[in-house]
């Protein structure tokens, strides 16, 4: 029996390495494995939280999709859809909502962050909250449960968004009987620690990022910015803790890695070990590169990408809802 496994990215931002290395590279992989049904889907309403420039918002939806494209996910072996295009998720999200407690919330790590960080700078502690953030890891249960997903792959600081899923559903099956099942996480490692330019945690929020189809000129010119260490070119370097060779193993053949870790171990200057990673780098990017600019330039074909996939959702989320709103009371 095929597991239905599900990623979303919120398009808050360009998708940068980490995303990919994190993210995206981990659940095409997953995509191919015969025992998985993936769904993956465009996170938009969830963006709403950051981005409320309608241009912006909807220029980020798409690179969302263009990427996922561009990097070889298959639309006819996934459900592949928009969140909004779905419209039993955001119902739901109401049902779930009057299931959820405000205890559960106030724990939520996002809106935590928040308040810590108006406490560290002597604002209100809630300054800044809007009610989506505070609330969207209930829309998240949503996404999670209206699908009827059973894995969720997540890095190791998302595992309360599963967990608050889990919580959520079964407060709903205490009271109505087995309905939802509970989903279980799988890690995903790497993409949560990877260093960006300055030596910090990969962020756009501390822009930081290098945006995963950067033009070439621009791409060496970021890279050549990584932050090193001041050991001379002869010196041994450990490629274990060098965001350099992390990132040139992602990109590199096998066999490119394995000589790539020798010469870090006999020594090689940064400047030359920069310039190899451009060179893996602009390889296994070039044509995706050229199908992501294709894609961003014909949004119909992503519109219709996404509505068939939208379809497919649909297919299950519709009738399961009605299940639903029937064990509840509603006339259906």
């Amino acid at each position: 029996m095929k597991k239905t496994i599900l990623t979303g990215i919120k398009p808050t931002g360009q998708i940068h390495l980490g995303n990919y290395i994190g993210a995206i590279r981990p659940a095409l992989d997953l995509a191919q494995e015969p025992s998985y049904v993936p769904a993956y889907f465009v996170a938009d309403y969830h963006g709403l939280t950051k981005i409320h420039d309608p241009n912006e918002f909807r220029g980020l939806s798409y690179g969302i999709a263009a990427t996922w494209l561009a990097l070889g996910l298959d639309p006819d072996r996934t459900i592949f859809y928009r969140q909004s295009d779905v419209p039993e998720v955001f119902e739901l999200n109401w049902i779930l909502a009057c299931f959820t407690s405000k205890g559960l919330m106030n724990r939520a790590h996002a809106y935590k962050s928040m308040v810590d960080s108006n406490e560290q700078m002597n604002r209100e502690s809630n300054f800044g909250v809007n009610m989506g953030l505070f609330t969207y890891p209930i829309l998240m249960a949503a996404d999670i449960l209206m699908l009827k997903t059973e894995v969720v792959p997540v890095g190791k600081d998302q595992i309360q968004h599963v967990e608050i899923a889990r919580d959520i559903a079964e407060s709903f099956n205490h009271v109505y009987g087995d309905t939802f099942s509970l989903p279980d996480y799988k890690i995903q490692e790497g993409g949560s620690v990877l260093p960006g330019l300055d030596g910090r945690k990969m962020s756009k929020s501390y822009h930081n990022t290098i945006p995963l189809f950067e033009e070439p000129k621009k791409l060496q010119k970021l890279i050549n910015k990584i932050k090193t260490d001041s050991l001379p070119p002869e010196a041994p370097k450990d490629p274990d803790s060098s965001i350099i060779f992390t990132l040139y193993e992602a990109f590199a053949q096998p066999i490119e890695g394995t000589q790539m870790r020798e010469q870090f171990l006999q020594g090689i200057s940064w400047g030359e070990a920069k310039t190899e990673l451009f060179n893996v780098m602009n390889r296994f990017l070039e044509e995706p590169r050229e199908k992501y600019n294709e894609l961003m330039e014909k949004p119909m074909i992503l519109d219709e990408i996404l509505k068939e996939g939208a379809e497919k959702a649909s297919g299950i989320s519709a009738p399961f809802l009605k299940e639903i709103k029937g064990k509840m009371g509603f006339r259906v």
